[in-house]
């Protein structure tokens, strides 16, 4: 899983994109040190790099402002989620090759920095509200209980299946009835990757109605 950030370094990443959104070019080592009361331009260094080892930024340590926020797109207050194609079958699950890319949201409905989105497909989880193509927000930190919806990986594959237990057998419904559960007894392999905290739809266009070549004429 992604590495949480510390408070610090939490608060410099908001930093980063909301000065970025406002001058259209990131602050300097010193500025962000003035800013957080940091005397170090070590500190504010190693800050900006643990943020760069952890997938959040790349910087370039030779210039003052060498960092560029990694899936930055957005205005004030926003944040940009990663979305995975695939997941790895060892550790870490999360691979920035297999990352395909970023859905920039608001900060106020991202649960924690280590959330990511995986796109789904298929129609099991329909009566649950999500549908083919809807990316579901994953959240690795908040503990899943029976009845949850939650991403888990079998092997190398990954699926998002509703979670409950059978005595020591854990048990991965779809939505529907028409079968598909999977029974995983006690040492067999399972990772259950986080839980869904959120749905993503994307506004899918439908094609207009077609207009008629020429008037109908009227029924007799």
């Amino acid at each position: 899983m992604p590495e949480a950030l510390t408070n610090i370094e939490r608060k410099v990443y908001h930093y980063l994109l909301d000065f970025l959104t406002e001058n259209t070019y990131q602050p300097s080592v010193r500025e962000i040190g003035r800013r957080f009361r940091i005397k170090s331009t070590k500190t504010v260094s190693e800050i900006l790099q643990s943020l760069a080892n952890k997938g959040y930024i790349e910087r370039d340590p030779s210039r003052s402002r060498g960092v560029r926020l990694l899936g930055y797109e957005g205005a004030r207050r926003t944040v940009p989620v990663p979305y995975y194609g695939k997941i790895a079958a060892g550790e870490p699950a999360l691979l920035p090759e297999n990352r395909l890319g970023f859905i920039t949201m608001d900060r106020r409905f991202v649960a924690h920095d280590n959330v990511f989105f995986l796109k789904i497909a298929g129609e099991s989880l329909v009566p649950r509200g999500i549908h083919d193509g809807d990316y579901v927000m994953i959240d690795p930190a908040e503990p899943a209980n029976d009845g949850d919806i939650v991403a888990a990986r079998l092997g190398a594959d990954a699926t998002i299946k509703i979670l409950s237990h059978r005595g020591d057998t854990v048990v991965l419904s779809p939505g529907t009835n028409n079968g598909g559960e999977i029974t995983i007894r006690p040492g067999e392999p399972l990772t259950i990757l986080g839980k869904v905290c959120g749905v993503f739809r994307p506004f899918r266009e439908e094609e207009p109605p077609r207009e008629p070549l020429e008037e109908e004429e009227p029924a007799a």
